[in-house]
């Protein structure tokens, strides 16, 4: 096949661009792989390769949880195969290492540039299983399509066990990760999202910027809570409205953000009226990540029950349904606030959160639940 050579300090590798078809012929999985009623073996690592060893044994250090992982792994790259259309399905590099030492015949004059041949036995994956597992299951469903794949490859040969072992551990234990509120902003640029993810991006988005939101300006879009100004991460809030609307169909999108930004900017806005001073007061935990998940909890508990029908006058209708949560204000002060609210994590403690802020409402709500 044809291969570029490169020469980096001492290390020399090479770039190939495998068809996907020969590529699943020569490579070995050291974990297990399922998808749907398919799956994959690992090979089992020969008792002198310590590096196949090494790398199986690091991938099943918790083999439940493994499992679990690797499926939804795989399932949510098959659907990005499946979908994509103008972004290519494979764009990073996967990486290859074979013991041998393979021979490299240059082409002509060209520097760099020649035939590589392939081990006699199956290369390893430093890196690219799950998207190789997926290409495996992803041809078997779609053939033709597969045909036409090539995947970009660096191979490392004739290196020592060690530098192979190392280099998976650099590779698997310093990624580089898009936070997750950064990637709330791009959610409605990819096309393989779903209706619900890019609504949820949108309301997120018109809560963070329309000037009649309580929440303008207060939600951290880049994942940090360095800046003192900020209330909640992006993705915490997109969290809640996509929870909100997950199983809703999108016929209207447009529509449906502005419907459902009105009924949350309402409620937000009648709770800040309730609370006060407390407010954004950083004395207070009105305002924190958890209180604030928890009011939007309560919220969309109001929403199913129709509390927030009809449209007009809605503002007013909940500011008097908020009322009681003035006496609550005390118990927000920031002093001991989580000794007065002790949980095991911070999913416990919104719920703790919400049905404190339920109890004083529902002798006004009899349908509300729980």
């Amino acid at each position: 096949m044809i291969a570029v050579q490169i020469q980096q300090k001492d290390a020399r590798f090479y770039f190939v661009s495998f068809p996907a078809e020969d590529l699943l012929r020569h490579v070995r999985f050291t974990s297990r792989f399922h998808h749907e009623d398919d799956h994959i073996q690992p090979t089992p690592p020969a008792e002198e390769d310590e590096v196949a060893r090494f790398i199986a044994n690091v991938e099943r250090s918790d083999e439940a949880f493994q499992r679990e992982l690797a499926a939804k792994k795989i399932r949510a790259i098959m659907n990005f195969y499946e979908t994509a259309l103008t972004q290519p399905p494979i764009p990073g590099t996967v990486l290859l290492f074979s013991q041998e030492r393979l021979e490299f015949t240059h082409l002509s004059n060209l520097p760099g540039l020649g035939h590589l041949q392939n081990p006699a036995q199956p290369y390893l994956i430093i890196d690219g299983q799950h998207r190789l597992a997926t290409l495996h299951f992803f041809a078997k469903k779609h053939p033709q399509e597969a045909r036409a794949i090539q995947v970009p490859c660096i191979i490392f040969d004739g290196q020592s066990r060690d530098f192979a072992a190392e280099m998976f551990v650099v590779i698997n234990s310093t990624p580089t990760r898009i936070s997750k509120s950064h990637l709330v902003d791009l959610y409605e640029k990819v096309s393989w999202i779903s209706p619900q993810q890019r609504l949820a991006a949108r309301i997120v988005h018109m809560l963070y910027s329309r000037s009649d939101s309580p929440l303008r300006y207060r939600i951290s879009r880049l994942g940090s809570r360095t800046h003192k100004d900020k209330w909640i991460l992006q993705s915490e809030l997109f969290h809640e409205v996509h929870q909100w609307i997950e199983n809703d169909p999108c016929h209207s999108p447009a529509e449906e953000a502005e419907r459902r930004y009105q009924i949350l900017s309402d409620f937000l806005f009648a709770a800040r009226n309730t609370w006060g001073e407390a407010w954004g007061n950083p004395g207070y935990m009105v305002t924190c990540p958890v209180t604030i998940r928890a009011m939007i909890r309560v919220c969309i508990q109001l929403t199913a029950q129709g509390e927030h029908e009809p449209a007009e006058d809605r503002l007013r209708r909940w500011m008097e349904l908020l009322e009681p949560w003035t006496k609550l204000i005390p118990e927000f002060e920031a002093t001991n606030f989580y000794q007065r609210f002790p949980a095991k994590g911070q999913v416990e403690r919104i719920r703790i959160i919400q049905n404190e802020l339920l109890r004083p409402i529902k002798h006004s709500l009899p349908r509300l639940k729980p």
